[in-house]
């Protein structure tokens, strides 16, 4: 039955679906091949997690993301064209989720945040602490203080930087694709990490000495 079929055409036939890429697994969901999908998901649900989470701050809006985003994708699956990479149709996809997402989480933010508890009493906004409570001196809570810094100092990022970021250290995307997914050249999105990673160590630089009198 395969004897006439093209070489590429038997290879998307008898390999297995874990063995094929994304792309391939993409065409094959376009077909019909439900399972492809499945796999597809499997792969991508928990970097997509991440990427979500880290951008939202919230893990429990972040697994809802999720399923938007998978439900979007596959409204959309005819759209994708087969010389392109899912990632990058993904997470532009993605990105788009989050920026909507951030403009209503933004805008019910300062809502909250001007409101009283009281008629007389401060706003939540007057009410949130400045400084973070100092780190305990044994390792643990210095490690889980530290933790805690770096997903600050992430959230604390320009928008612009994290987004390139968290698509490089967390989804591990290409810069060349980064560059695709954020619409700009990819030596603009090399200097957004590269900005992103000065603002890092600086925010951290306090531990250096820390960290030193612990060993």
């Amino acid at each position: 039955m395969l004897d006439g079929m093209p070489t590429a055409g038997k290879y998307l036939m008898s390999a297995r679906p874990d063995e094929l890429s994304d792309e391939v697994l993409m065409m094959r969901y376009q077909t019909g091949d439900q399972s492809a999908l499945s796999i597809l998901v499997a792969r991508h649900k928990r970097p997509m997690f991440n990427f979500f989470v880290r951008q939202l701050h919230d893990r429990t809006l972040a697994e809802d993301m999720v399923q938007d985003l998978f439900v979007k994708l596959v409204r959309k699956a005819s759209t994708f064209k087969h010389e392109a990479r899912f990632t990058t149709w993904a997470y532009t996809v993605a990105r788009n989720l989050c920026i909507d997402q951030m403009r209503k989480l933004s805008l019910r933010r300062h809502r909250s945040l001007d409101a009283r508890a009281t008629p007389d009493g401060p706003t939540l906004g007057d009410r949130v602490p400045d400084e973070h409570p100092e780190a305990e001196a044994d390792r643990s809570a210095v490690s889980a203080d530290i933790a805690s810094r770096v997903t600050k100092a992430v959230e604390a990022l320009p928008a612009e930087q994290r987004e390139v970021f968290l698509l490089r250290q967390l989804a591990g995307v290409p810069f060349k694709e980064i560059a695709k997914i954020t619409g700009v050249s990819e030596n603009t999105a090399k200097s957004r990490m590269r900005y992103a990673l000065e603002r890092l160590q600086t925010a951290l630089s306090e531990y250096e000495d820390y960290a030193r009198a612990l060993r």
